[in-house]
């Protein structure tokens, strides 16, 4: 064995107030022809799964750590491509995961950007093509706006059988698909001191749905409308009870599109959507199910991070 500690180099951002952690170096080979591809063979390829558990767990990272992995994009009409990583595997997409990247691309000179104006990064991911609008004013990243691939609606008011009695659940697919339940359906609301009971209902609904493969369950409080249009707070539970510090990026385009199937988010009308941290994404519908979601994002740090072979702990653990 080797006595010479593996590194890995990283630089971290947050999208109003979830993690993501950026790896554009330092990779081992990760073969297929396309994103898709490649996220398929993620689990199966063992230094690059060991990399990803090195630094989602404890003590480098936390069960709520995300990132991804910088890869080639899938043709030159994109400026690259990323495998999006949480503690329990590879998603299919995440918004504030490409609203960091968007940023980091123009932070770093990857993607040329001037003082000031708008520039678009795009970024293939495994659900399709996206683009990250970064907004410069005075030589800094004021803003990024996200915008999606097609959401569509699956489904409205499923009904599900739960441990507290039978809920009614509105599926849309937005890259990943959601399952949206109001909160006060099971007797909740979206402040901190529910996420322990909405955590344990949104695993109880996720596992109640296997066959539309769920990768997050939404559960939403309306506010009072702004003047531009609803206002929503909510808490996302994704893969296995995850909390979404912000209001969830791909999470926002499900509800966009459901809303809009409601007739509550007219042309023109914005979506105020509030994380139970109290940070805020804006979000707009276009036609054909096309969605943009605005919000904030900073570098939180660079890091080299070392596996020291002599370290008991390893790659780490999770609690």
């Amino acid at each position: 064995m080797s006595t010479t500690p593996q590194s890995v180099r990283t630089t971290d951002y947050h999208t109003a107030g979830e993690p993501f952690r950026i790896v554009a170096q330092d990779l081992p080979p990760v073969p297929g022809d396309t994103v898709a591809e490649r996220r398929a063979l993620a689990l199966r390829l063992g230094p690059l799964d060991a990399l990803r558990r090195l630094l989602v767990r404890e003590p480098r990272g936390h069960s709520g750590m995300y990132g991804g992995f910088v890869v080639p994009p899938d043709d030159d009409g994109a400026h690259f491509g990323v495998l999006f990583w949480h503690k329990d595997g590879y998603s299919t997409a995440c918004g504030h995961g490409t609203m960091a990247l968007g940023a980091w691309a123009v932070d770093t000179g990857r993607v040329p950007a001037s003082e000031d104006g708008d520039v678009p990064v795009r970024v293939d991911v495994p659900s399709g093509r996206v683009t990250a609008t970064v907004h410069r004013a005075g030589g800094r990243t004021t803003g990024v706006t996200f915008r999606n691939v097609p959401t569509r609606v699956l489904a409205r008011e499923v009904p599900l059988a739960l441990s507290g009695g039978t809920v009614r659940v509105d599926l849309a697919d937005s890259g990943a698909v959601y399952a949206s339940v109001p909160a006060r359906a099971l007797g909740l609301d979206t402040t901190r001191a529910s996420l322990p009971a909405l955590v344990r209902a949104g695993r109880e609904i996720r596992a109640a749905l296997p066959a539309h493969e769920v990768y997050g369950v939404i559960l939403y409080e309306d506010l009072p409308d702004t003047a531009t249009g609803p206002h929503q707070r909510n808490v996302t539970v994704f893969a296995d009870g995850q909390i979404d510090r912000s209001p969830c990026g791909s999470g926002t385009s499900a509800r966009l599109v459901l809303l809009g199937d409601e007739g509550r988010l007219a042309p023109g009308d914005v979506l105020t959507h509030t994380s139970v941290a109290d940070t805020v994404f804006t979000g707009r519908l276009l036609p054909d199910g096309i969605t943009e979601v605005t919000g904030a994002t900073h570098r939180t740090g660079t890091h080299t991070f070392v596996l020291d072979p002599h370290d008991d702990l390893g790659p780490g653990f999770l609690l």
